[in-house]
């Protein structure tokens, strides 16, 4: 069992930035592949980044590719988001999710934070 706490979410204006921490329980830790998620309202939830459990392995979803960065501390059981040229489009409740493979899919994913609220302002 692996428990997700997302945390770092807040308002910020457009151009800013902002950095995402997900803390995940258990041992196990880096036997896992995290990923983060985002659902904006009335919208699908989307995937927006992955890194393998060695954090070798990247995918972003083009729209933040070379504005976002994922990485992990497996010393510290935490993932993290680092959010640059933040834009209004990117207003979502975010997730963080644990699968034991490496993968962009969300019905692939076997747990999940409850999310954390990032709001960007023109």
């Amino acid at each position: 069992q692996v428990q997700l706490e997302e945390s770092g979410g807040g308002s910020v204006q457009a151009g800013g930035s902002l950095r995402l921490s997900c803390a995940a329980s258990g041992r196990t830790f880096s036997r896992y592949g995290m990923d983060w998620f985002r659902q904006a309202p009335g919208k699908e939830r989307e995937f927006v980044a992955a890194i393998s459990g060695t954090g070798g392995y990247f995918e972003y979803v083009d729209s933040v590719k070379g504005r976002f960065t994922i990485s992990r501390d497996n010393a510290y059981n935490t993932v993290y988001l680092q959010m640059n040229t933040l834009r209004p489009e990117d207003t979502a409740v975010y997730y963080c999710a644990a699968t034991s493979t490496f993968s962009r899919s969300a019905v692939r994913m076997e747990y999940w934070g409850k999310g954390t609220l990032v709001t960007v302002s023109s």
